[in-house]
């Protein structure tokens, strides 16, 4: 039997990039583009009508942010995983992205391969984030520290890991631990922290953790 495709959407308002990512996109084997919108009203549509599994949001949009479609109530209820494709965020931006969910972030300079790797990621329920935005995120947020939950030393490295973009047979091979043991782990963190995705993850792990980071 044939695995089901990850079927995507993507929002940006440069139609040439746009129409060269579709194409690029569908020449995978297991993608699909679904939908695609140059604005927000387009993707607010699109979006739940065509239920994607993941969304390809540049920052950007013309006179629109992309994130304002993340603070809509309405459509982020409905909202599915989220890759953020942008030329550049600003740290408050990218700040903004992480809090409202996204489950990653990447820069459009990357190679092809580099982003049809994230968008599987993200696909699988885990979270890219570039290097490039994680030192200004935690300088940006302030450290919770009352009444956090305490994590083991695994836990930690595990966040640690989860920051740098692995995906959980890397952390495994990271760590000398098996996949199986690394799932079983972000249970347990999952459970002790209240959260149910990745995204969620690293958005307690800005505001609490940052310290241990």
């Amino acid at each position: 039997m044939t695995a089901e495709k990850i079927r995507l959407f993507l929002v940006d308002d440069h139609a040439l990039f746009r129409e060269g990512l579709i194409r690029l996109l569908e020449a995978e084997p297991d993608f699909s583009v679904v939908g695609r919108a140059a604005n927000l009203a387009e993707a607010s549509a699109g979006i739940p009508a065509l239920e994607p599994d993941v969304v390809l949001l540049d920052v950007d949009l013309g006179g629109e942010r992309g994130v304002e479609l993340l603070q809509d109530p309405v459509i982020s209820a409905q909202l599915p995983k989220v890759l953020v494709v942008t030329a550049g965020a600003s740290d408050r931006e990218a700040l903004m992205l992480v809090q409202a969910g996204v489950a990653g972030i990447m820069h459009k300079q990357k190679p092809p391969a580099e982003l049809c790797q994230a968008i599987r990621q993200v696909a699988r329920g885990e979270v890219y984030l570039e290097a490039r935005y994680l030192r200004p995120l935690f300088q940006s947020v302030d450290s919770g520290q009352s009444d956090r939950v305490t994590l083991t030393e695994r836990e930690v490295k595990i966040m640690r890991l989860i920051f740098q973009g692995m995906a959980n047979k890397e952390i495994g091979e990271k760590l000398s631990v098996a996949e199986s043991t690394v799932k079983a782990a972000l249970r347990v963190m999952f459970d002790k922290l209240g959260v149910r995705t990745r995204s969620q993850l690293v958005k307690v792990a800005l505001e609490q953790y940052r310290d241990q980071l």
